[in-house]
């Protein structure tokens, strides 16, 4: 198994927790009701994508953009299906 890294958009304050769509061409849409205030948006960024790919949160990590809504995030090791999660994920 190896890293899989993906782009993903987080729009903090959302009325709930969700992941789905797309953002431009690529990027994974992630919706949390935590402000980003503090690292609380990061924190649930990471539980609610761990809940989506099926993994535990400490497999996965912000590479880029800790301070922006704009991210790019390791799940390592990345499971079998990470790429078809994902495809699944940003059609939904």
């Amino acid at each position: 198994m190896t890293a899989f890294r993906f782009a993903i958009r987080v729009k903090p304050g959302a009325s709930r927790d969700a992941v789905g769509g797309r953002w431009r061409a690529d990027a994974l849409i992630v919706a949390v009701r935590a402000k980003a205030v503090d690292g609380k948006a990061n924190a649930t960024v990471l539980a609610v994508l761990a809940e989506a790919f099926g993994v535990r949160p400490n497999r996965l990590a912000i590479v880029t953009g800790e301070h922006a809504r704009d991210k790019v995030i390791d799940l390592d090791p990345a499971p079998e299906h990470a790429q078809a999660v994902l495809i699944r994920l940003l059609d939904s």
